[in-house]
This record gives C-alpha cells, sequence and structure tokens, in this order.
C-alpha cells in the first residue's frame, strides 16, 4: 500500500465534520492527521466517530498550529466567517498545502476554483484553494444548469433541509421543540445560497428556504421559464444527456421527496414536468445535506486536487 495522503480537519465536532472523519477513515488514500475542536479537546476521535482508526485526539490548535503541522490537504469545516485566520496562516508557513473551504467564506472570490465537479471539474484540477458549495446552492445549479441556454425568466425555487443544516450552536432553526410539527421559512430574500447560486450558474435565481423537524435531508423544487416550447419527456432527456456519466447524480421520472436524499451520497433529481403551455418547467431535486451538499462533496474534492480518482473512497 502506498504512503496515505495525510488530512487535517478543522472543525471537526460538527455534523459535517463527524461525516468527514467516517469518510477518511474509509478511504484507502487518505489518514486523519489531526482533528481541531476546543469544545472536545483531548478526547479521542473514536469517542465521536468510532470509525477513525488512526487513533487521533481532539486537538486545540490554533492557526498558526494548524499551519505548521504536516499534512497534504486541510478540510475547514468551521461555521461561515471563521476561514480566514487559517487561511492566511497557511499561506504563510505552507503556500502549497491543498485547502477545501466547507464555509461561504471563499464561494465568490475569484482566486478560488468552485467545488462542484459535475459543473466546474476542470478548473478544480491542481487548485490548492477549492470552495466547497452549499448545500442547497448545489442542489439548485444541478436541478438549473441542464436548462440555461433555454431560460426565458428567473427560475423560483422552493427549498425544505433538516435542521442540521443549521449547524450545532442553538438557534430556533435546531430547536426541535419550536421545529416539532413545523415548518420555518427564513431569508426570505437574500440568502446566501441564493447569491452563490446566481454567481455561479451567471443567471438571477430566486430561492426561499425552510426548515423542517428531521435532522437531515434536503429536496427543493425549481419552477424555470423557459423561451422555447417543450415536453415533459424532452425535458427528462436533456437531463439524461447531461448527467448521463456522472455517477453522483441519478434521474427518476417521479418527483423525489425529501427522505429520497437522506444517506443519499449524491443527487436524485426528477419530477421532470412541463406546463401545459409547455414554457415552464419543474425539476425537482434532493440530497443529504450533510454528504454531497457537504462532507461527500469535500472527499470528491480532496481526490480531484490530489490527483486520485474522484469517487475514491465515497462509492
Amino acid at each position: 500500500m502506498s504512503t496515505p495522503f495525510l488530512v487535517g480537519l478543522v472543525g471537526a465536532r460538527g455534523h459535517t465534520g463527524r461525516e468527514l472523519i467516517r469518510l477518511i477513515a474509509g478511504h484507502p488514500e487518505l489518514m486523519l492527521a489531526y482533528a481541531v475542536s476546543r469544545e472536545f479537546a483531548g478526547r479521542p476521535v473514536s469517542d465521536v466517530a468510532p470509525e477513525d482508526k488512526d487513533e487521533c485526539v481532539f486537538e486545540a490548535l490554533s492557526p498558526e498550529e494548524v499551519a505548521k503541522r504536516r499534512a497534504d490537504v486541510v478540510i475547514l469545516a468551521a461555521p461561515d466567517g471563521a476561514a480566514a485566520p487559517y487561511v492566511e496562516a497557511i499561506e504563510t508557513h505552507a503556500p502549497g498545502r491543498v485547502i477545501i473551504d466547507l464555509s461561504a467564506d471563499y464561494r465568490f472570490s475569484d482566486d478560488w476554483a468552485y467545488g462542484l465537479p459535475e459543473l466546474h471539474r476542470r478548473s478544480i484540477a491542481g487548485s490548492k484553494r477549492i470552495a466547497n458549495p452549499g448545500c442547497y446552492a448545489t442542489a439548485m445549479q444541478l436541478a438549473i444548469a441542464p436548462l440555461l441556454p433555454m431560460l426565458s425568466g428567473v427560475p423560483s425555487v422552493f427549498g425544505v433541509s433538516g435542521y442540521s443544516g443549521a449547524g450545532t450552536k442553538p438557534s430556533p432553526k435546531n430547536d426541535q421543540e419550536r421545529l416539532k410539527d413545523n415548518l420555518m421559512p427564513y431569508a426570505l430574500t437574500g440568502h446566501n445560497h441564493e447569491r452563490e447560486a446566481t454567481r455561479h450558474l451567471g443567471t438571477k435565481v430566486r430561492f426561499t428556504p425552510h426548515v423542517h423537524p428531521a435532522f437531515r435531508g434536503l429536496v427543493i423544487t425549481a419552477h424555470i421559464p423557459l423561451a422555447e416550447k417543450i415536453d415533459s419527456s424532452t425535458l427528462a432527456r436533456i437531463f439524461e444527456e447531461k448527467y448521463e456519466q456522472e455517477p453522483l447524480i441519478a434521474l427518476r421520472n417521479a418527483p423525489p421527496e425529501l427522505k429520497d436524499g437522506t444517506n443519499r451520497k449524491g443527487v436524485l433529481i426528477g419530477g421532470f414536468t412541463m406546463s401545459e403551455d409547455g414554457e415552464h418547467a419543474v425539476v425537482v431535486a434532493a440530497e443529504d445535506n450533510l454528504l454531497k451538499g457537504a462532507a461527500v462533496q469535500a472527499i470528491q474534492n480532496v481526490n480531484i486536487a490530489l490527483g486520485l480518482e474522484e469517487l475514491k473512497g465515497i462509492l
């Protein structure tokens, strides 16, 4: 067996960090070098993620200490606004190291590759700085991208996710008692993932997110105005031609439900329906917000950046 690539993980105690530890532990060519968590410092990683076989202990490392520790790639799974000190320290002490950032901090930077492989694979290869897309933004872009040449207006997207998307810091969006028997709309305009999808699709998108009592899973329904009339079978064929070589994208005629995305490693797209006048398409997409919406996509990007098979350790 060849020497594994070493992965440093910052933000290891969160929901996504937990998934990343599991994926790294099961990857034949990756090894967890360190796991940063101030709250869990001193505890064995295996207490939280039994899959970890590298006998790591959670550590409270500063950005400088992270930068000086040996690693081939650093995954930043910290909240929005927390990445910059780590990036700056790595730029100073180890500028050749690969960084995968899962926050929104660099998704709008021209200096970072945008890590949605199914749409941006070429720009990711060889990059040292990769911004992992947001969970909703991933589903939205994959549901809209095949129809970009045919748009006649602004797509409108309705989204629902489980409360794990709100992270571990207490808030109304992850308050299980408040969410019980409830559906909570929020960020009615200007959601970060609306701006993200707009930027990377190159066209305006309107998006309204909601959170409900399930822990994980995500589903979006996209209403897409078209400049030319087509029927539902043509709509489905457009998606088949776009994604037939993408193992993490599955298609079906029936609209997927939120539970269809739960624990799925990729995205399920379906419900291909045209309005009676043939000018308005409806497409539904479901994914797991912690997997293809975060951790699985991060490992895809690690693999591409390190020159490994893209789906190694995933499928």
